[in-house]
């Protein structure tokens, strides 16, 4: 929470992206009201934000005033990691809402199907022989938007940043030419693995930004399998998991997680597709 100059009003700031340097894209509420030229103080005033422009789809790009090295030495201080509105309770420890294997900042949700991991969890997998390889795709607020269009292909998925190592995509290379089946751990796992094997026919270390949409009829080029939580209709990430599974067996399973009341969303229930 912040407080607009010189009105006192309070406002707020999702930082969804950096756009460069300083300079992050975000979601500003109220948004009508924090128009261009806008200064928003936060905490004691030692961080500070100025509204640069208003994009066609409302967010804002905003730039940051601080006194410290870094922007996120702020953000610890001031901000609060951004919950969905499903959790009514501000966690007393923010790392319950990450997954154990988090590295790098930048995302602007976590990848939920991982929180279903602990550090035991993983050495169990490691002992069966499994190989884990990492990922890195930066979540947008696009990925939970839902589709209005009357089409799917109609459909725009806002542009995310993703990265794969060279040990990364070695591994799954080595994985695929043995005949050995790669597991995503969630849509952002997915999508990141997709979209480098849609560009490149193969995957390769790469880092960039993508706006693949995965929906039925769309082809897989990489994954074998997925992890993932149940989600919400006409979202995004239902679609991807029909056009992995199929529309039919998907609606089937959604039908018997409704009847026998599974937990949805991010500390619910996941499943894993073959």
């Amino acid at each position: 929470m912040g407080v607009k100059q010189p009105t006192g009003a309070v406002c707020e700031l999702l930082l969804l992206r950096q756009v460069k340097g300083d300079q992050w894209e975000c979601l500003a509420k109220p948004g009508k009201r924090m128009q261009p030229g806008t200064k928003v103080s936060f905490g004691d005033g030692t961080l500070t934000a100025v509204v640069d422009e208003t994009l066609e789809d409302g967010n804002k790009f905003v730039t940051f005033y601080y006194d410290t090295e870094t922007l996120y030495e702020k953000l610890d201080e001031f901000g609060k990691m951004p919950l969905p509105p499903y959790i009514t309770k501000q966690l007393e420890d923010q790392s319950q809402y990450q997954t154990v294997y988090a590295k790098e900042l930048g995302s602007a949700a976590a990848p939920t199907a991982g929180l279903h991991f602990t550090p035991e969890l993983m050495d169990t997998i490691r002992s069966k022989g499994v190989g884990i390889a990492e990922v890195t795709l930066h979540v947008g607020l696009g990925t939970f938007r839902p589709v209005q269009e009357d089409e799917i292909s109609d459909h725009k998925m806002h542009s995310e940043w993703y990265s794969i190592s060279e040990e990364t995509a070695q591994r799954i290379r080595e994985t695929k030419a043995a005949g050995h089946r790669v597991i995503a751990v969630g849509t952002t796992s997915c999508r990141t693995l997709e979209a480098a094997a849609a560009k490149y026919g193969e995957i390769k270390a790469c880092s960039g930004n993508t706006s693949i949409f995965l929906y039925p009829g769309v082809k897989f080029n990489c994954i074998d399998g997925l992890i993932t939580n149940f989600h919400l209709p006409e979202s995004t990430l239902i679609m991807l998991v029909s056009a992995l599974y199929g529309y039919e067996k998907t609606m089937a399973a959604y039908k018997v997680a409704v009847e026998e009341k599974y937990r949805f969303f991010s500390f619910g229930d996941a499943m894993l597709i073959l």
